[in-house]
């Protein structure tokens, strides 16, 4: 992956802190993309004191902000050829009491967000007829959730843009996939209460929650040329919480 130019929104969470370890021992040139000022200098203190680590706190929640960031790397860089749509957020509510912000906020961040990346990077894979991009949904999409409409819907519109958008593509040395991971042990999984984790972790038949590296693992595999004939797939990653 020398010189290779790799996009990593969502970088700064447990995931996303996961991804950036595992490319950052890489020879790759990373663009990582947190949330906040904060996380994003939580998240350099880990990673090696290298050049080609760039860093971006951006709020993704804004389209404007999304093309901004998008057309200073073509700018300076000249292009992404790995994408990794990691960023999401839950804003949890039962239907009936969830509010238009919430709804929107999570489609802008879940959804909207990696469509634009996707769409401003896209014509330079072409060009080059090369490139990966990686989706991170979630298990959720595939069962639904009582109290997480907007999340599932969004996650399950990220499915349905990875399959359309992996077969438009698939003839310029493109690959586009879906990783749904189940119960990940982050900072949204955090929020649940002992007893939470417990009955979880009695539903998934490997016994524990994941971790960002089973996750960021099979990414990992995914961008290589030897996964340049995986395309437009959902998989995932959840100990056979639930089977496809």
């Amino acid at each position: 992956m020398e010189n290779i130019n790799i996009l990593i929104t969502g970088a700064s969470g447990g995931i996303g802190t996961s991804l950036s370890k595992a490319f950052a021992s890489t020879k790759a040139n990373l663009f990582l993309v947190g949330s906040s000022d904060e996380k994003i200098s939580k998240l350099r203190n880990e990673l090696p004191n290298r050049e080609n680590i760039n860093y971006f706190s951006v709020d993704l929640s804004e389209r404007e902000n999304v093309s901004h960031l998008c057309d200073t790397i073509i700018e300076k860089y000249g292009g992404i050829s790995i994408i990794v749509n990691n960023a999401g957020i839950t804003e949890d509510a039962l239907f009936m009491r969830m509010t238009d912000n919430a709804w929107d906020k999570v489609f802008a961040i879940n959804l909207d967000a990696s469509m634009i990346i996707c769409r401003k990077f896209i014509r330079g894979m072409i060009k080059n007829k090369w490139g990966r991009i990686v989706n991170i949904s979630s298990v959720v999409a595939s069962t639904g959730n009582p109290g997480q409409s907007n999340y599932v819907a969004a996650k399950g519109a990220l499915n349905g843009l990875t399959k359309s958008l992996a077969l438009e593509v698939a003839t310029r040395g493109i690959t586009v996939n879906c990783i749904s991971p189940g119960f990940i042990d982050t900072s949204m999984t955090a929020k649940l209460t002992d007893d939470q984790k417990l009955k979880i972790t009695e539903r998934i038949p490997i016994g524990r929650m994941g971790t960002g590296d089973d996750v960021s693992a099979l990414v990992l595999f995914l961008v290589t040329n030897e996964a340049g004939y995986i395309t437009g797939q959902n998989i995932h990653v959840n100990g056979g919480l639930f089977l496809t």
